[in-house]
């Protein structure tokens, strides 16, 4: 878009339009000629061959760990402790034949339950573990990324002190004769710094540290935490407290700036929960309702029965009037906008009908007031004990992170600190800005950092020691209803790291012990167990002798032979094998390490009472200028995977964005302000500046930049040095997660970004469809409605008959929160390449599955819908009949199999695909040189060379893995005996894949649902794939058009 938007004309065609208009993006709606371009042009230009060898440089260099593993050893090394299922050398471990470990990733001050897939000692994809409370079989996007951030060749692999390499003895030595000065003073010029700790026996080890040098501190700081939430617990209740939230049980919901189903360590968790009471095969006679009231569009936000935006200073007096007319003591309501105040009334209605069963949730980014105003409502609708529980924090030591931190910064400016020991992260470049830890960092006389990365804080240090990955090192992690998980490692460290554990024991007085004997010892004191095996059992008698063996039957003189045939000799005794012997804590050990949990530590509820209502903050009008709001970046988060290719490459799930971020702004902002997307502006706020470029977002709040953390980084490693736009100097103590006051300066310049959300548009109406609860309930046919039926017997050829299997999807949209988990869990399980951002500018990335974004409504508050498009696996495929040399063809049981090695790339099947999900491999995008790029992909998928084209397979090989184990049993493949790699990770149950054959099936009751619908029927293409229409539970007293439905009805 190379002008601003007519905001005017938009409203007025979307007024004009009979029914719902689904649009993709503001260049879609108004058809700018560079849309129009793209849309026309099914193969991009500059197909030809790269013969650019600048560009080829830049393009090898972003490809990072997915393109160019050089420095991991050629060959795998297994841990020397004993793992689960690898007690001994296993009979089970068949070349071929994956084995899964239990273990969990910290993140954040909490856990994930994961189950992990390795290939003869290669940890090659991640998946949820069924069993954990945390995942229930599901995982988030960052943690399917993580397995390729350990195959990182960028990530550190030696210790350095002042750049030159060192031994880990040299390190400890130089550690504790810092420690040893301050023997005397103790410890007081020593602090160790790091993130929130949510590991019990690293938090016993710091303390054990802290008693024997009573007067050094323990400081932690998480850029982007539950600070507020703590401070927010105490606020309200006078200590920390957690709270947990039964969203299964509420059936009204108010978030108040809360993404709370697709972020924290409760997401996923959180995300199941809801879609319990949505999906298409569940209860509708009593679906939730979700009110969401945000200052930037969030992926809670889209699947809102009602979505209010407000600016970010509006959601603390919207949060205070609701709660003063639910007669909340001490709150009185303050001045609201117009929409806000239209809310009061039904939503309050709405939540004091639903007592007990409702619950208010404030977001990580509202200051502690709102969410102590949140704890008010919940205690007051009688929901504390049913829909929300209180219970001690995950975090090991609650405190007031950012308080902590001022104090340290001031501590190391005064000269105070002799010694600062950094653990993990990377504070130089998440400090707020006006703390200068850079320059305090300078004024410590001995600093160390332990880190994945050589990064930011670690070139300003004097000693850097290389971090162990988390599928390296055994440690345990708290989840976030308090569920300890033991983390083992799958594999040595590649890099020869060490974890935390390792380090604080290196400075004890015990010295240098592996991680395993930390762990192991601190469970140990834990549960009194003994660690001695019980001495082996009595031997008994042994056991009678075996008789002689039979001699043949004398010949001849039988007296004769009698005198000279001997007896045959005895057999000696056979000695039983002795059977191993576990002590008590060894059998304890090995189940915790199997199940992936640590049973009876989930932490009980605990009673909280609200002591008082937050007092309201002094009026001082509305704020001047734009507000700003700072959020943690949809794909990598802080900046600590800013060097992982996958996430780089990741749409962001609403603003389509790849490779980059950007000041999000409201189409009506822009266009009074003359912008569009792309334009460089520098915004400016108490004395500090950014430059970073607009994009024009539907449903932001007017007048409020959203601003993604985690860019502009410049030592990330070669896939995250210098993409995006560092906005963290605008980030202050006083103003961590919001600013007002900004002034925004067009500087003429443009730039750049690379968005997909224009790329495989689909041709056709009614792509999604939607009803509410009384539309469905009146019309449960509206879906089916909409299909234009081809005439029966339109083909001169008949059906093939499937008499096995047949495999089929589905996929409800009324539960999908488009986390994009599904498509970084099918890139890691089918060896899917990144292709950097320049290709992605020309449409050339190759995800099997995107998830596409569709908005319908007002411009400024449009309704958003998530729509994952996988290949749609069609029974009369348009893709087959035009292959020459079919390297596409049908499958037995109904797959669209591609050949690879008989493609000669002709992209005629890409061309005839009416759903655009095919791609082609333009460049060699795989390194096929690199014999480590071997240790993360999977051996079960082939890897795909230039010219060949590739798609979604239904996850073929693990189709094929369940045929081998039915068969070995003599039986048929069970119903949800197959998962695919979208299925799996999908955090809310959306996608169902199975037997369509079998008519008990899960996949065959919902293809029988009136919800059931096909995209783009009326081709007789009739996909596999089909879809759940969308059913929504508005409050009709906030929805006319729907009032006026039911009236009708």
């Amino acid at each position: 878009m190379t002008v601003p938007p007519d905001i005017e004309a938009l409203r007025a065609r979307l007024e004009k339009t009979r029914g719902r208009e689904y649009w993709r993006s503001l260049e879609s709606l108004t058809e700018t000629a560079e849309f129009k371009e793209f849309l026309h042009r099914e193969f991009p230009q500059n197909a030809s061959e790269w013969l650019d060898p600048v560009g080829r440089r830049n393009f090898l260099k972003l490809m990072g760990a997915s393109l160019a593993l050089a420095g991991v050893s050629a060959c795998t090394r297994q841990p020397t402790e004993e793992l689960v299922p690898y007690v001994r050398q296993p009979e089970e471990l068949v070349p071929g034949k994956p084995l899964f470990y239990a273990t969990a990733m910290p993140m954040s001050g909490a856990g994930m339950g994961l189950l992990v897939e390795s290939h003869e000692g290669r940890p090659t994809k991640i998946e949820g573990n069924p069993d954990h409370p945390s995942s229930r079989g599901a995982t988030d996007l960052f943690a399917q990324a993580s397995i390729l951030t350990l195959y990182d060749p960028d990530r550190s692999q030696i210790i350095t002190n002042l750049g030159e390499i060192r031994a880990f003895s040299a390190f400890t030595a130089a550690a504790q004769a810092a420690m040893s000065s301050q023997q005397g003073s103790q410890g007081a010029g020593t602090r160790i710094l790091t993130e929130t700790v949510a590991s019990p026996t690293l938090a016993a080890q710091l303390d054990e540290f802290l008693v024997r040098f009573p007067s050094a501190k323990w400081v932690q700081w998480e850029p982007v935490g539950r600070h507020n939430a703590r401070e927010g617990s105490r606020l309200a209740f006078g200590e920390y407290v957690d709270a947990q939230y039964a969203v299964e049980k509420a059936t009204v919901i108010l978030s108040l700036d809360a993404d709370f189903l697709c972020t924290g360590g409760s997401g996923v968790r959180n995300a199941r929960a809801f879609a319990a009471r949505r999906r298409a095969d569940g209860d509708h006679t009593q679906p939730n309702r979700l009110y969401a009231v945000e200052s930037t569009a969030t992926n809670t936000g889209t699947k809102a029965d009602h979505r209010l935006p407000l600016r970010p200073s509006e959601v603390e007096p919207f949060a205070r009037a609701v709660a003063a007319a639910l007669g909340v003591a001490g709150v009185s309501a303050g001045e609201l906008s117009e929409p806000a105040r239209a809310w009061i009334g039904p939503l309050v209605t709405d939540l004091q009908a639903h007592r007990g069963q409702s619950l208010a949730i404030a977001g990580d980014g509202q200051p502690p007031a709102v969410h102590a105003l949140a704890h008010a409502m919940n205690e007051t609708l009688g929901n504390a004990g049913t829909t929300v529980l209180y219970t001690q924090t995950t975090e090991a030591r609650p405190m007031n992170q950012l308080a902590a931190l001022q104090e340290l910064v001031g501590e190391m400016n005064a000269g105070t600190v002799d010694f600062l020991l950094t653990l993990g992260g990377n504070p130089v470049y998440t400090a707020p800005a006006d703390l200068d830890f850079a320059a305090a960092l300078g004024k410590v006389r001995l600093r160390a950092h332990l880190g994945l990365y050589e990064d930011e804080t670690s070139a300003l240090c004097h000693w850097h020691i290389p971090e162990a990955h988390y599928l390296e090192a055994w440690s345990d992690v708290r989840c976030d209803d308090g569920t300890v998980t033991i983390v083992q490692p799958l594999i040595a460290p590649l890099y020869n790291g060490k974890s935390a554990h390792e380090v604080i024991a290196a400075l004890s007085e015990r010295g240098e012990r592996p991680g395993y004997e930390l762990v192991r010892e601190y469970w140990s004191r834990q549960t009194g167990l003994s660690t001695q095996a019980p001495p082996p059992p009595a031997t008994a008698a042994p056991p009678a002798a075996v008789p002689p063996v039979s001699q043949p039957a004398p010949t001849g003189n039988t007296a004769g032979a009698a005198a000279g045939a001997q007896a045959a000799p005895e057999r000696p005794p056979i000695a039983a094998a002795p059977v191993p012997q576990l002590s008590p804590f060894d059998r304890e050990w090995r189940r915790w390490l199997h199940d992936g949990m640590v049973p009876n530590t989930a932490f009980a509820p605990r009673t909280a009472t609200v002591l008082g209502a937050p007092a309201a903050p002094p009026s001082g009008g509305r704020p001047q200028g734009l507000e700003a709001v700072f959020r943690p970046d949809p794909s990598i988060y802080d900046g600590r995977f800013a060097n992982n290719a996958w996430l780089q490459e990741l749409p962001k799930s609403l603003t389509k964005l790849t490779w980059d971020n950007a000041a999000l702004i409201s189409p009506a902002t822009a266009a009074r302000l003359s912008l569009v997307s792309g334009d460089v502006v520098e915004l400016r706020q108490g004395g500090r500046s950014v430059r970073i470029p607009v994009w024009l977002a539907p449903g932001q709040a007017g007048d409020t930049l959203t601003l993604h953390l985690g860019y502009g980084r410049t030592r990330a490693g070669r896939a995250g040095n210098g993409t995006g736009f560092n906005v963290n100097p605008l980030r202050t103590t006083a103003a961590p997660d919001m600013i007002a006051g900004v002034e925004l300066v067009k500087t003429g310049d443009t730039y750049q970004l690379a968005s997909t959300q224009d790329h495989w548009s689909l041709e056709g109406r009614n792509l999604v469809r939607v009803a509410t609860t009384a539309q469905f309930a009146a019309d449960p046919q509206f879906a089916a409605k909409e299909e234009h039926q081809p005439l029966p017997g339109i083909s001169m050829y008949g059906d093939f008959k499937y008499d096995g299997y047949a495999w089929g999807m589905t996929i409800d949209q009324s539960v999908c929160t488009g986390c994009n988990s599904c498509v970084v869990a099918c890139q890691a399980e089918n060896n899917v390449p990144v292709v950097g951002k320049s290709q992605v500018l020309n449409g050339r990335e190759m995800h099997w599955l995107r998830v596409d974004r569709y908005y319908t409504g007002d411009l400024e508050n449009p309704e958003t819908y998530h729509q994952p498009m996988p290949c749609q696996q069609c029974e009369t495929a348009p893709c087959e009949v035009v292959c020459p040399v079919s390297a596409t063809t049908h499958s037995t049981e109904g797959l669209n199999d591609m050949v690879y090695n008989r493609c000669v790339g002709t992209r005629y099947c890409s061309n005839n695909c009416p759903y655009k999900v095919r791609r082609f491999n333009f460049l060699l995008y795989q390194d096929w040189n690199t014999p480590t790029l071997w240790l993360q992909r999977n051996p079960d998928v082939t890897v795909r060379s230039r010219g060949v084209m590739e798609k979604c397979t239904y996850c073929v090989q693990r189709i094929n893995h369940a045929r081998v184990a039915a068969k070995l049993d003599d039986r048929q493949i069970r119903d949800g005996e197959v998962l695919t790699a979208c299925q799996s990770a999908c955090p809310t149950e959306a996608i169902v894949f199975g037997n369509i054959n079998d008519p008990n099936s899960r996949v065959s009751r919902l293809k029988a649902h009136p919800l059931n619908y096909a995209l783009l029927a009326e081709l007789n293409t009739r996909p596999r794939t089909t879809y759940m229409a969308i059913v929504r539970n508005p409050n009709l007293e906030l929805e006319p058009a729907a009032a006026a439905a039911e009236d009708e009805r």
